[in-house]
Order: C-alpha cells, then sequence, then structure tokens
C-alpha cells in the first residue's frame, strides 16, 4: 500500500513538474511573478481622450469621412488608429498609397487639425501576408532569416494575418533593422503602436504540439519573455522618438490565456480587452457566425460581459488604463442599446475606444444613439483630469484607477469617489449594491442614499448607474453642456465639482506636468464652508453641491459679488463661484 502511494505521489510531482516547465514557466513566467512588471508609465492626457477606428474599410479617404462627420456633429474624438492592413505587407511598414495616399501630406494634416494616430503592428515578418497589396513576400522573409533577424525554430509560424517569424529582438542588428524601417512612419509624427498579441504563439511545434520556447541569437528564450521584450522594446523606442508615445496592448484577453497579463506593466500606458462581438452577455453563449468576425484575434469571445470580466481582471491585476472596443469588435450589426451602454461603461474607463466592425458613423445610426454617445464622449473628456490623477498616483506606486467591489456584479469604483455598476443585459432596471457612506446618483446629484444596502433603480438611456461618494472632489475640463456640469464657459479653466462633507483634500496634477500640482481642500463646520486652494497657479471654477443658497462668500478676505462673481441655483442646489484671478486663495462660504 506504501508504495502504491509513492506511485501516486511521484506521479503527481512529476505531472506538476511537467507542467510547470512545459506551459507555467515558459507562457507564464514563474506562477504570476510580480518581479516581472516594473513601474506603471505615465500614461498622457491625450491618451485620456476619446479613440475612434473603424476596420471594414481601411481607408484615408474613410478616415477622413469619420472625422469630418464627428466633428460636424459635435462628437470629440482626439485620438485616431489606423488599423490592419495599412502596409504594403505586414510590418514593413511601408504605407500603402492606394489605401493611404500622399501619407506624409496626409498625417500632417491629421496632426495639423488636433488628432492623435496610432498604427498598427506586430512582431511577425510574414512570408505570406493575407490581405495587404504584397501578398507574397518570400524574398524579405529569407532575407531576414538567413541575416539572422528572426528567431530560429520551426520555419514559419501561422497566424491570423498570414505565415512568417519573428523578429529577434535579443539580437542588436535585427532590432536596428527593424527600427530603421519603422523611420518613416516615425518621421511622419505617428504617436502610437497598437501591438497586437501575436508574439503570444511564438513558440515551436513538435509534431503539431506547441512548446513555448524558440532560439534566439541568445539562446533558447521562453514565449513569456519574448513578449516582454516585444512590448517594452516598441515601447521604449517609441519614447526615443516621441516623447507623449504609447503603446496600445492587451492586459487580459481570456484569463486563461495568459492569466499574468499579456504586456508587462511598465510598457502598458494603454490596454485593451481582446476581440468581443456585438452581442449582450445573455447572449454570450450562442455559437452563431457572422460577416465580420472572421479576423477575430484566437477565435474572439462574445459580448459585454466578457469586455467587463477581463477589465476587472486587468484591473485586479494591477493594470491601469483598461478599455475595450465600444459595443464590441465584430458583427454585422450594433444594437443601438448596446451601443449606448457600452459607450456609457466606457466614459468610466482610461481608456474610450469607439471602434471595431459594423457602422460607427453616428449620424447614419438613430438620433438617439447619436445624441446619448456624444454626451458621454464629451463627459469621459470632461473627466481626463481626474483620471490623470490616477495616472500619477499609480506611477507613483499608489491607487490605480479602477478597482472592482466585492459586491454587485461587475461593479467598481472609479477612482476614489466614483460607484459604477455596468449595464450588461438590455434593461433599463438594475439592482445596484452601495457600500458604506453616503452616495448621490451622478445624473442627479440631489438624489441620495444611505450605504451598505443595495438599490433597486430604473436608469432611461441617457443615463448610467453611477453614484457619487458624498465628500467628493472631481476636477473636470468642461467645454460644452451636454453633460450638465457646465458651458462653454467653463473652457480654459478646471472646475471643481465639490460634495462637501466634513472634510476632505485633493491634488490635480496638471496635465502632462506629474511634478506639478495644486491641491484643493476643504472643512466644513456648522456655520461656514472654507476651501482652500495651495500650489501651483491655477485658473479654476468652484461648482458646489449645497442645500441652501449662501449669504455671503469671500474670497482670501475679499467679499465677492452675487450675480457678478458667484451664481446659486435653487432647482439644482448648486453653487458656482468664478472669478479672474488664478492665485493660491481661500474661500469662506457662509
Amino acid at each position: 500500500m506504501a508504495k502504491k502511494y509513492k506511485i501516486i505521489l511521484f506521479s503527481i510531482l512529476f505531472l506538476l513538474v511537467a507542467a510547470y516547465f512545459y506551459i507555467v514557466f515558459p507562457a507564464w513566467g514563474m506562477p504570476f511573478n510580480k518581479q516581472r512588471h516594473g513601474q506603471l508609465p505615465l500614461t498622457p492626457s491625450w491618451a485620456l481622450e476619446t479613440w475612434l477606428w473603424e476596420d471594414d474599410v481601411n481607408t484615408a479617404a474613410y478616415v477622413d469621412e469619420l472625422l469630418e462627420g464627428y466633428k460636424e456633429h459635435d462628437i470629440p474624438v482626439r485620438t485616431v488608429i489606423l488599423d490592419s492592413p495599412w502596409s504594403l505587407r505586414y510590418n514593413d511598414f511601408e504605407v500603402d498609397t492606394e489605401l493611404y495616399p500622399e501619407p506624409e501630406k496626409w498625417f500632417k494634416k491629421l496632426q495639423d487639425n488636433g488628432y492623435r494616430v496610432v498604427l498598427w503592428m506586430t512582431p511577425n515578418v510574414n512570408s505570406y501576408s493575407k490581405d495587404t497589396k504584397i501578398k507574397n513576400s518570400e524574398k524579405w522573409y529569407s532575407q531576414a532569416k538567413e541575416n539572422g533577424y528572426l528567431l530560429a525554430g520551426d520555419d514559419t509560424t501561422s497566424w491570423w494575418k498570414g505565415k512568417g517569424g519573428y523578429v529577434d529582438y535579443t539580437n542588436p542588428k535585427a532590432v536596428n533593422w527593424w527600427h530603421a524601417m519603422q523611420q518613416k512612419v516615425f518621421d511622419y509624427g505617428i504617436d502610437g503602436w497598437k501591438l497586437d498579441g501575436a508574439a503570444t504563439l511564438a513558440w515551436t511545434e513538435v509534431f503539431g504540439i506547441p512548446f513555448f520556447y524558440k532560439k534566439s541569437s541568445e539562446g533558447i528564450i521562453t514565449t513569456r519573455k519574448y513578449m516582454d521584450m516585444y512590448y517594452r522594446e516598441e515601447y521604449k523606442h517609441g519614447l526615443s522618438q516621441n516623447p507623449e508615445f504609447v503603446t496600445l496592448s492587451r492586459s487580459i484577453d481570456r484569463k486563461s490565456l495568459h492569466p499574468e497579463g499579456f504586456a508587462p506593466f511598465d510598457a502598458a500606458p494603454v490596454n485593451w480587452v481582446g476581440d468581443q462581438k456585438h452581442t449582450w452577455e445573455e447572449t454570450e453563449t450562442t455559437n452563431t457566425k457572422e460577416a465580420g468576425s472572421d479576423d477575430l484575434v484566437m477565435e474572439g469571445e462574445k459580448g459585454i460581459g466578457m469586455a467587463l470580466t477581463h477589465i476587472m481582471q486587468s484591473a485586479e491585476l494591477g493594470y491601469n488604463i483598461i478599455g475595450s472596443d465600444i459595443a464590441g469588435f465584430s458583427g454585422n450589426t450594433i444594437p443601438p442599446r448596446l451601443y449606448m451602454r457600452w459607450t456609457q461603461f466606457s466614459t468610466f474607463c482610461g481608456l474610450f475606444m469607439n471602434g471595431g466592425h459594423a457602422e460607427r458613423r453616428l449620424w447614419k445610426r438613430t438620433k438617439q444613439e447619436l445624441e446619448v454617445i456624444r454626451k458621454f464622449s464629451w463627459l469621459h473628456n470632461e473627466l481626463v483630469p481626474y483620471m490623470y490623477h490616477y495616472v500619477v498616483t499609480a506611477h507613483n506606486g499608489g491607487r490605480i484607477l479602477q478597482t472592482p467591489l466585492s459586491k454587485g456584479k461587475y461593479q467598481y469604483m472609479f477612482g476614489d469617489d466614483l460607484l459604477v455598476a455596468p449595464i450588461y443585459v438590455d434593461s433599463q432596471n438594475k439592482d445596484v449594491y452601495l457600500p458604506k457612506g453616503k452616495w448621490r446618483y451622478f445624473f442627479n446629484d440631489k438624489e441620495t442614499f444611505e450605504g451598505k444596502q443595495k438599490i433597486n433603480k430604473d436608469f432611461p438611456l441617457d443615463e448610467f448607474p453611477v453614484f457619487v461618494k458624498e465628500g467628493a472632489i472631481i476636477p473636470m475640463n468642461i467645454e460644452r453642456d451636454y453633460s450638465g456640469f457646465g458651458t462653454e464657459e467653463n473652457m480654459g479653466k478646471i472646475t471643481f465639482v465639490i460634495y462637501p462633507d466634513k472634510e476632505n483634500s485633493f491634488d490635480f496634477y496638471h496635465l502632462d506636468k506629474p511634478d506639478v500640482k495644486t491641491t484643493l481642500s476643504y472643512k466644513r463646520t456648522e456655520t461656514e464652508l472654507i476651501i482652500d486652494i495651495k500650489g501651483s497657479e491655477l485658473a479654476h471654477i468652484l461648482n458646489i453641491h449645497l442645500s441652501e443658497k449662501p449669504n455671503s462668500i469671500s474670497k482670501s478676505g475679499k467679499e465677492l459679488q452675487e450675480g457678478i462673481d458667484w451664481f446659486y441655483d435653487t432647482a439644482k442646489q448648486k453653487l458656482n463661484i468664478k472669478t479672474e484671478d488664478s492665485q493660491n486663495c481661500k474661500y469662506i462660504i457662509k
């Protein structure tokens, strides 16, 4: 009997060791090792604004049509992604001028109009490319292979855009060759790479069985190490060309594939969670195949529920700026209510990325979709100062932007002060669990709730389940009146939206100047509210929730005039203070 147990124990031990060296170590790294990850990057503020892309036409003319239409309908866009294909063959970095004529002029025009441009790429050097102008690239591939620029092993690897090899990031000559090809588009002024996930397929097959190792110029390299080199090298080189450069990479895309995360934190300024289809959660288990789904990476996954799952898992690991393709990546059509609800959820994510297959010209969709998506696109941009605070705190080892909650399906905190309870089924009625404390409904902040309870509420299509914690200070950059927090008159100043409790403070980090901050603090007594603003000068407006109109307001000892310096809206219970100087000051509100 003892011998039998020894055999069983030995067998289990053997299987564990085999599993470790077969997949755990080479594919995932030492089990979920945090030492793999470095310091979270300082994501530039432009990358927190709204992104737009499409994957049905992929031409300069269509991009221009999209951007002109969004501008005409007053829908903000800061970043444009050019997905595949944009080059003559994959990853030769030569712009296909039939798709994008006169690229130097065209890229400059986008830049002059205030847009940021991100190009798709992978680390593959193809002998055959699936849908580019030049499909057969045997000579190009062979030359790279003969020069030692590719990982060795089996001759070619098949992936969703063709077949070929992988550039060898351990070989300095290969890296120099690779960067030299990229230089032309860097000279056009690009702002980022969309680093698709093909590096996870860098393995060696033996009798059709994948082994997660490859031979490099430095010897055997694991798939996990190669992935880290891919993400780090492309981000590092991009920053050497443009100090505000970003890479858009996967964080979690089905946790069973890479439970440790695709990109290392230090090379992950912006993250998305792979490809989902245009479906609600309740249809995620259906098995229908729609047109437009052929290029789903690793077969893709269905629905908003999967996007939410992966974003929560990414945040739990420690990724900071995360999002998904709004309304999903693939499928024939986008259900209107799904498009609106997914947009609303993405408003309260670090990455707001409106793109993928199906109709993205909102003026060709329903009027309600256009109006709701416009409203929430502007709201997302208004929240950039709030989000940037958590870019800096996360970089310094503190709180990240999104924190999943233990109660309430998919519920999370967006920063310290906003609770988000995403809608993932086609219903306006929803249960929301509110933690301890006092909460206000974000879209009608006169409506208050005590915490430690589950509430049930209807949320019309132009609103979303977001609750603000009593005591919050939320800095906003307001340029329009769609969200109701201000108007175009707020432009050029930071609006601090304040829900006073006993006391609180907030460090406002000046956008893209993380070492420059202004601190707003307040203290409330029975008779007055005192607000202190200290640090770097900041043009500001105060938007304060007060149940009663104040009797008097002073600023650094000077009495402010009602109707000139401050206004009180009785219906909204809002006090608005707007003065011209931006120096450090103390407000006393009685």
